[in-house]
């Protein structure tokens, strides 16, 4: 059975430092970091979303990890096709008078669009030299259909990352429909791609079914929950979930499976509201067993992978 990692999509967002998780002696960015790496050994850091931080940031945080944490970094949602707010730009970059609002693939040059890459892998680096980096996540917007302009847009996401491994989460049910679902996972599997595995709200049109499949290393799987206002709620209403018992011992079963296609497996849950994925985390972890990755807890690792092609 391949190493499992089990973690939380952020450890500092707003609902969680209101939601009394950490204890008051954490009172610091730097102790907040450090008292989630002394209970999980993943995060995915989902500020690198909304702007590219500074080299020195992403060292600090390496500096506050244990030699063994990992970090999966989100991708700019510029590189994703959602755009980013100008003001998180930097100055140096923003189109001429756009101060405000929000800043597309298509606002910028090229040169400017090449730059903005230069500085994120800049400010991924201190992760991936420390050894600390798992993938780059690249979560693609509901608007993003399949066929082949999308494919490419993939491609050449995953190209300006290499070497590193790269990760791919779709929200449009047209990845997944039919046939097309074999070609999907056969795409990303050719182009050593993890494909994210999702559990999430179903019925809408950027719902995915949650085929737990390994394509490349490591394997990644994201818990969004089921929340009744995926379409229609604001970021908490979205993912605000508590996982029942039941749900998540179902789970743990699907997950060893999982495990035995691949040498390592990412386990992070986005329920991030108030807490909750902290606390479903855990308990997952606790399910998992010896083989899931957090304090103290080690596996062996396959040697082979098994993926369809």
């Amino acid at each position: 059975m391949g190493e499992m990692k089990v973690g939380t999509s952020s450890w500092a967002d707003r609902s969680l430092l209101a939601s009394g998780w950490y204890p008051r002696s954490a009172n610091t960015p730097a102790g907040r970091l450090a008292y989630y790496a002394e209970r999980f050994g993943l995060v995915e850091v989902d500020t690198t979303y909304y702007a590219v931080p500074a080299p020195e940031t992403t060292a600090a945080w390496v500096d506050r990890t244990p030699p063994d944490f990992t970090f999966d970094v989100k991708a700019l949602g510029l590189f994703t096709g959602h755009g980013i707010q100008a003001a998180a730009l930097p100055a140096d970059l923003r189109p001429p008078g756009r101060e405000t609002g929000r800043v597309r693939r298509r606002d910028l040059p090229e040169s400017s669009y090449d730059e903005l890459w230069r500085r994120f892998r800049e400010a991924v680096e201190p992760i991936a030299g420390a050894g600390k980096l798992g993938v780059l996540l690249f979560q693609f917007p509901p608007w993003l259909t399949r066929g082949e302009r999308a494919e490419q847009r993939v491609l050449d996401a995953a190209e300006r990352c290499r070497p590193w491994r790269v990760a791919v989460e779709f929200r449009h049910a047209s990845w997944f429909d039919g046939e097309n679902a074999p070609e999907t996972v056969g795409f990303l599997a050719r182009h050593d791609i993890s494909m994210v595995s999702v559990d999430m709200p179903q019925g809408h049109e950027s719902s995915v079914p949650p085929l737990l499949l390994a394509t490349a290393e490591p394997a990644v799987m994201r818990f969004h929950g089921h929340s009744p206002e995926w379409t229609t709620g604001d970021k908490e209403g979205r993912f605000r979930y508590a996982y029942r018992d039941d749900e998540l011992a179902e789970w743990a079963g699907r997950l060893h499976d999982l495990a035995d296609e691949t040498d390592e497996l990412h386990v992070l849950l986005n329920n991030c509201c108030a807490g909750q994925a902290q606390r479903d985390a855990a308990r997952l972890a606790a399910l998992l067993g010896p083989a899931a990755d957090w304090p103290g807890r080690y596996a062996r690792r396959r040697a082979a992978l098994r993926v369809v092609r």
